[in-house]
């Protein structure tokens, strides 16, 4: 049995991180979707919330599981018995990052990283880029998943910080 693990902050989600995660999916047994937890960063929602829109985005894929973690990845892919870490580049500067990320992982404890080209749709997708948009009123329908758009919206439109 293959496991695999999609590691990402997903504040918010995008259809981009959809795309990678529904194509890891039809490559491994078990997908664990790691929700980043970083204390020195204050994300627009809060680590469960962004675990619920996870869940209301990827309901339709049978084998996938969410979950957060703190600390080394390689250390979450090991308790899960995951043999690989499935990450999407989007551009050649992803690229550079996600070389170095790899293979200090694999230096760590020989998890394998697999990089999935990001659909051409979807390229020019970032999460930061999704926020800073729809904060000035843009049209992001269609670049979120569906469960993603009016929680979002509401979220960068209201005074007060997301639940």
């Amino acid at each position: 049995m293959l496991s695999v693990v999609c590691p990402g902050s997903f504040d918010p989600v995008t259809n981009g991180h959809v795309d990678i995660i529904e194509r890891a999916s039809k490559l491994a047994d078990q997908v664990y979707i790691a929700v980043m937890v970083n204390k020195n960063k204050r994300g627009l929602f809060p680590v469960e919330r962004r675990i619920e829109l996870l869940g209301a985005s990827l309901e339709h894929l049978d084998n996938v599981s969410i979950e957060t973690f703190s600390g080394l990845l390689v250390d979450y892919c090991q308790a899960r018995g995951a043999r690989a870490i499935v990450k999407g580049l989007r551009a050649v500067g992803d690229f550079d990052y996600e070389l170095q990320m790899a293979q200090m992982n694999h230096r760590l404890t020989e998890v394998d990283t697999l990089f999935v080209a990001t659909n051409p749709l979807y390229s020019f997708l970032s999460s930061s880029l999704i926020k800073e948009v729809a904060a000035f009123g843009g049209d992001i329908e269609g670049l979120v998943p569906a469960p993603v758009l009016e929680p979002l919206v509401a979220a960068l439109r209201s005074p007060e910080p997301p639940a």
